[in-house]
């Protein structure tokens, strides 16, 4: 019975957010119950994409990643398919109605890390625009379940916010990115000069990204506002925590939330959120 293998492809794709990221496992699981299915099934699509061009490296990727995109668009408009993850993204895709032109601007950020190590400011805004705004903006398109009049009044912040979740990635990662994938996302920057004025204009652009999103979060539906809020709140924490280190402290080591840390912030940020005090 199909009915039974979507379920299995559902559980797949909550599997693999829960492996892959503890914090958006968290963020999810506050997300009225509804809406938790459609975001796992969205977040397990992107995540395939992202380990194509980022961890399989003995692998043909430029021809995985075609396949991929081919695969989508034949799983959304057949409404099935054999791969569990993409059966329960083109689910959410036709139920909550996403554009296609999210989804393809989405996989041409992840064809630009096959071809690109460095990106002028064009570029740049092209890939956070792809890798994490659009995400954002499917995210919304569930939240909002249809209604197109506030899909667009807050589609601005929820841009923003995604821009400020991948910016701060930016920086958690670049050891990675730059030491081992050779890639330099910020634009104009030599990263061997990299330092503390680079790094503080830097975090103040993400400061801005930070304050538009919020007040997007803040107008949000119930079933969606305390689970966005819980992201947030991880990830501002994060860049407090960034903001406090040296430069190349950040460029040679990972930063990280614990995980004991991060439950303890759900638990302060779940009493804020019910004494209305965000």
């Amino acid at each position: 019975m199909k009915e039974l293998f979507d379920s299995v492809s559902f559980e797949v794709s909550e599997l693999t957010t829960k492996r892959y990221s503890t914090s958006f496992s968290l963020g999810i699981s506050f997300l009225s119950k509804e809406i938790q299915r459609p975001i796992y099934s969205l977040y397990g699509f992107v995540r395939l994409a992202d380990e194509i061009v980022d961890s399989f490296h003995d692998y043909p990727k430029e021809k995985m990643l075609t396949e991929f995109r081919a695969q989508t668009f034949q799983a959304i408009e057949e409404g099935i398919s054999i791969n569990p993850v993409l059966n329960s993204f083109q689910w959410a895709v036709n139920k909550y109605r996403i554009p296609h032109d999210l989804i393809t601007t989405f996989l041409d950020s992840m064809e630009m890390d096959l071809r690109k190590s460095d990106y002028d400011e064009i570029g740049y805004k092209n890939y956070i625009l792809g890798s994490a705004e659009v995400v954002g903006l499917m995210c919304l398109k569930i939240f909002v379940h249809g209604d197109e009049a506030e899909y667009e009044r807050l589609k601005p912040a929820a841009m923003k916010l995604g821009s400020a979740f991948q910016k701060i990635n930016f920086l958690r990662d670049l050891k990675a990115d730059y030491h081992e994938l050779g890639r330099t996302y910020f634009p104009g920057i030599d990263m061997t000069e990299f330092d503390s004025t680079i790094k503080k204009e830097i975090e103040k652009d993400i400061e801005e990204d930070f304050r538009l999103g919020y007040e997007g979060i803040k107008q949000l539906p119930k079933n969606s506002r305390f689970g966005v809020y819980m992201a947030y709140i991880y990830y501002y924490k994060l860049f407090a925590k960034i903001k406090g280190l040296e430069a190349q402290r950040i460029l040679n080591e990972r930063i990280r939330i614990p995980n004991g840390k991060k439950y303890r912030l759900f638990v302060s940020s779940y009493l804020r959120h019910n004494l209305n005090l965000i």
